[in-house]
């Protein structure tokens, strides 16, 4: 059995590859304007641009919780909390990525200078 394209064929086939590839860019390779690291704990909220080098400790509900930012990555290096999720999440780096220490009420987050942060996982 012959597999013959036809052109029309070949044309859909170019242009899906094509628009992969810069949904692709867009999302992965892109840099991302005006990214910030934002901090949000019982005592405040604190904002930081992701290329700061900062380590910063916030009061939560049972103690303080170190968020270290260097690098373009963020994420939280010691908190109170018993089971330590929020220090095993690891580091984010990506507009729309979090780490939290539900325990403490302390949110690490970065955004994005689009406006509207909500990724679709969270929606």
């Amino acid at each position: 059995m012959k597999f013959w394209l036809r052109p029309l064929d070949t044309v859909i086939i170019v242009l899906t590859a094509f628009f992969t590839f810069i949904a692709i860019y867009k999302v992965y390779i892109a840099p991302q304007e005006h990214t910030r690291v934002l901090i949000r704990a019982v005592g405040g909220e604190w904002t930081f641009p992701v290329d700061a080098e900062e380590t910063v400790i916030v009061s939560g509900s049972l103690g303080s919780t170190t968020v270290k930012i260097k690098g373009n990555r963020a994420w939280i290096e010691n908190s109170p909390c018993i089971n330590q999720n929020c220090v095993a999440a690891g580091e984010i780096t990506r507009q729309g990525q979090w780490a939290a220490c539900l325990p403490n009420n302390v949110l690490l987050m970065i955004q994005g200078g689009g406006g509207n942060d909500v990724d679709s996982v969270a929606w």
